[in-house]
């Protein structure tokens, strides 16, 4: 497994990737459970179809913008209430019978606490791997 990030300050944008050593329709899968879900969201937090609202016992909350099976889900996150809304992208693609996850979080305020937001979408990553 292997784990890269980079972040764009000036840009407002944030981007995690991570190599899977399964296929594609292995890690999708994964993600489809309902702890696959809750991976990737947080605990309580359920991906819909596009236009679908979702909620986490931790406060953050979205709509589901764009849901394109074993290709990308695209969602607004806002950490909680009083957060502005900043978009997520995750994209899968197969490499030589491996997955990569691409998640990339834009529209990121200035003062975007940028440590914390990598380590919690490595973690979200890391976990969907684990469940692969």
């Amino acid at each position: 497994m292997e784990t890269t990030t980079e972040t764009e300050s000036e840009t407002s944008r944030l981007t995690v990737s991570l190599a899977v050593e399964k296929p594609l329709a292995t890690v999708w899968s994964g993600l489809m459970t309902t702890e696959g879900n809750e991976a990737l969201l947080g605990a309580g937090g359920r991906l819909g179809s596009k236009s679908d609202d979702w909620r986490a016992e931790d406060g953050s909350y979205g709509v589901t913008r764009s849901f394109h099976p074993m290709e990308q889900i695209r969602f607004s996150w806002h950490a909680d209430a009083e957060s502005p809304r900043t978009l997520v992208d995750l994209r899968f693609s197969e490499v030589d019978g491996s997955t990569r996850l691409d998640l990339t979080q834009d529209n990121l305020p200035p003062d975007a606490d940028l440590t914390a937001l990598t380590s919690r979408w490595d973690s979200a990553l890391s976990r969907l791997a684990a469940l692969a």
